[in-house]
């Protein structure tokens, strides 16, 4: 679905860009606004165009625009979850501002140490390091097929400089990393150090990022979610006056379509309480709400995670650490979800027909996005069946908590990833693994795809063995 964005660098915008947002899309009849998983703003499809001079500084991009990519930044979790104790929201807000453009590659700035933004969901991964104002680069580019690091740390000042001009590198060839470090070599005279360690990326439960909690000794933090992902824009707009009146200067969005206020005056807490319980604003979900990522006005995912979240519930299962993705299938995905539940596209050929949608359903290595290593557990499952497979999923993540070893992202890399034997037909995209075998033809489990006869054919639309083509274990 296409939808119109409003960039919002690195997730922070401040109550008055707010405001007049608010105002905007109030003015355009709308009566609520949506967040994206790039801490962007999403308003429906016909959201109408305006004159420059009426849009101010806001930077909007309309569906039939592939101009600009927003900034995701850590900002959002300094000074309320574990960090990098140098990186600082005013040194990341720093930063930021040196993007005087919008990006048109896919900017990630993290800090390893918090949960919250994830850190190689980017064509550029900035990722702190150890050393004040250095950080990592992981890239992947569009055209690449695997993510590769940048051989030096890049220093706090020279990052956006250093996107402008591979963006500018890009535009005319692509290039391997290699070749691209040399180039920027020679263009740029950046402040860049040696790479003395690798980037370990320590593993930690997802947080629970919901209601009013304590920040310091005298201010306090408020998240607040919206279990449809459309925030009232009444409320929004006297929330920016409370905001005000409260002398707060930023608010952050998450990529989890939710939203955090930092530094509430102690003595103003009841005031925000009693202002949320007037408007009717629950800000205790249960973190099985909290720890789940949608694409943005999906009706089926939302009534899929309706549905697991119930049921899951009912049986009193706990998902604490965990969280999960529901997704259309993708392969090029970026995922950076514990689990991640793919819905099946239906063959073309049978879309006049009324057939129930199937699933699979993938998990990180050791239940760590971070790893991206993301291996297939089941395939075209039904809906009724996915409850139970998240229950294992979910015990097989505590037996194993605490046992993996963590090792380093580069030492990750260099391992061989276990290929899967498991085969898609081109024609209807039904999948054959091996490790299940083929029930309705008799076929059981342990038989890899080479061994079948030839004879074989697809048990859905009966495309002969030839039409399947080998699908590897997902890998970003």
């Amino acid at each position: 679905m296409e939808l119109t964005r409003l960039i919002v660098k690195g997730g922070v915008i401040s109550p008055g860009e707010l405001k007049e947002v608010v105002a905007l899309a109030i003015d355009q009849g709308l009566d609520s606004i949506s967040f994206g998983s790039r801490q962007d703003i999403i308003f429906p499809k016909d959201f109408k165009s305006f004159d420059k001079e009426h849009l101010n500084k806001h930077h909007f991009v309309f569906p039939d625009e592939r101009t600009s990519n927003n900034i995701v930044s850590s900002y959002v979790s300094t000074d309320i979850f574990r960090n990098t104790a140098w990186l600082t929201g005013n040194r990341l807000l720093y930063i930021l501002e040196q993007f005087k453009e919008q990006p048109k590659l896919k900017v990630n700035i993290t800090d390893p140490k918090q949960q919250l933004v994830p850190l190689f969901t980017g064509h550029l991964n900035f990722i702190a390091s150890e050393h004040e104002d250095y950080w990592y680069l992981y890239i992947r580019l569009p055209k690449w097929e695997r993510m590769e690091i940048y051989p030096v740390l890049i220093y706090s000042w020279d990052i956006a400089t250093l996107n402008y001009e591979i963006e500018n590198i890009i535009a005319h060839e692509t290039y391997d990393i290699d070749i691209l470090f040399s180039l920027l070599s020679e263009a740029l005279n950046t402040n860049n150090r040696t790479i003395d360690k690798p980037l370990k990326v320590p593993f930690y439960p997802f947080p629970y990022y919901e209601g009013m909690n304590l920040m310091g000794i005298d201010q306090y933090w408020l998240g607040l979610y919206w279990r449809n992902n459309k925030y009232d824009l009444t409320f929004l707009k006297e929330m920016c006056d409370l905001c005000f009146d409260c002398k707060i200067g930023k608010i952050s969005i998450t990529p989890w379509k939710s939203f955090i206020i930092k530094g509430i005056p102690k003595d103003r807490k009841l005031e925000w309480e009693k202002f949320l319980g007037k408007k009717g604003i629950n800000v205790r979900h249960s973190l099985l709400e909290l720890n789940w990522h949608l694409p943005v006005a999906t009706e089926w995912a939302l009534n899929l995670k309706t549905f697991l979240v119930r049921t899951l519930d009912q049986y009193d299962i706990s998902t604490y650490g965990l969280t999960f993705g529901l997704s259309e299938y993708n392969r090029e995905g970026h995922y950076f979800t514990s689990i991640v539940i793919e819905k099946n596209e239906l063959p073309k050929d049978l879309a006049s027909i009324k057939i129930r949608d199937t699933y699979n359903v993938l998990f990180a290595k050791n239940f760590d996005p971070n790893t991206r290593e993301y291996i297939v557990h089941s395939q075209d499952i039904d809906k009724l069946e996915l409850p139970t497979i998240l229950i294992e999923l979910s015990r097989n993540y505590f037996e194993e908590l605490g046992n993996s070893v963590s090792e380093t992202i580069e030492n990750s890399q260099k391992k061989e990833k276990p290929q899967a034997d498991i085969y898609q037909c081109q024609e209807c995209l039904t999948l054959y693994n091996s490790e299940y075998g083929d029930e309705s033809q008799g076929i059981p489990k342990g038989i890899l795809f080479t061994n079948l006869p030839e004879t074989y054919c697809c048990s859905l639309c009966e495309a002969s063995k030839i039409n399947f083509k080998i699908l590897e274990t997902v890998a970003d």
